[in-house]
């Protein structure tokens, strides 16, 4: 399996994101808006983080194949999802 080779998070990154995906559900139905907003908080806050990882990645000159074993994914997956990060 290819992301059995991916780059393993901090510990405390996955917690925050485990926690942080199970929120939402229940927030979508008791808070709508609250949730819509939290959302579109952690969308800005995810295409700062991926443009500003994805330009050291390119000026650094990391090869695809690299990116791809550490995304855990092919290396057309991982030239995508580069790219939509260079090229937003």
């Amino acid at each position: 399996m290819i992301r059995d080779s991916a780059v393993p998070l901090p510990a405390d990154l996955t917690e925050l994101l485990t926690a942080f995906a199970h929120r939402p559900d229940g927030l979508a139905a008791e808070e709508p808006l609250v949730a819509l907003k939290a959302l579109a908080d952690l969308r800005y806050a995810i295409a700062q983080a991926g443009q500003d990882a994805a330009h050291e990645l390119a000026a650094g000159e990391v090869p695809i194949k690299e990116i791809a074993t550490a995304l855990g994914t092919s290396e057309a997956a991982a030239r995508s999802y580069l790219n939509s990060y260079l090229r937003p």
